[in-house]
């Protein structure tokens, strides 16, 4: 290859690496507009500017385009939440921790992945790769937590403790869907970070 074809294939790539992320966006942004049946391959090709052609080229099949879409942005998420504690979080701001995971779950993206499980639980083909790859989002998401709440886990409950924050803050997600459940929410918040520091305490 010549230092033309290489110069030619590097903005090549760089274009296709952003048509990847263009429709991974559109599809994480019409799952939790629109639902699994509005979401058609068509229609997040037109959200991200592109031919269903090209989307094609990138995801082959519905279920590609859209788990990847949801690991993509579940991946980011971690990425951001780590990057709002870079020295890692005080011991005695556990509420701030706990209010970061929350947010986890009250976002777009948490709204994106109840309509995949929802598809998923009627549709095998995608149920397989939709349960995989939630054990490891969600196995990473402990991670971090433990992490960030600097828990102890070979003490006696701190795992348990630790998944019961993740488990609650999934259920305020929940609730968060119909209402705008923001005022309840700042309150558990601040009754979990105390919980928190009595159970995870040295």
């Amino acid at each position: 290859m010549n230092a033309a074809d290489r110069a030619e294939r590097v903005p090549k790539q760089d274009r296709s690496r952003a048509t990847r992320q263009r429709l991974l966006e559109a599809a994480v942004a019409c799952l939790a507009e629109r639902g699994w049946a509005g979401s058609t391959v068509s229609v997040v090709a037109e959200h991200a500017g592109v031919s269903r052609g090209a989307a094609q080229h990138h995801f082959p099949t519905r279920e590609d385009l859209f788990t990847a879409a949801v690991e993509y942005v579940a991946e980011e998420r971690s990425v951001a939440l780590r990057a709002l504690f870079p020295e890692g979080a005080a011991a005695d701001d556990r509420r701030a921790v706990v209010a970061a995971l929350v947010d986890l779950y009250t976002g777009p993206l948490f709204r994106a992945a109840l309509h995949l499980w929802v598809a998923a639980s009627n549709e095998e083909q995608l149920r397989e790769r939709v349960t995989e790859l939630e054990a490891r989002v969600g196995r990473e998401t402990h991670r971090i937590a433990v992490d960030l709440l600097g828990a102890d886990e070979t003490r006696p409950g701190a795992r348990e403790t630790v998944q019961g924050l993740l488990d609650m803050a999934r259920g305020l997600g929940l609730a968060n869907l119909l209402t705008d459940d923001a005022a309840r929410r700042e309150r558990v918040v601040e009754q979990w970070a105390r919980l928190l520091d009595a159970a995870l305490a040295p």
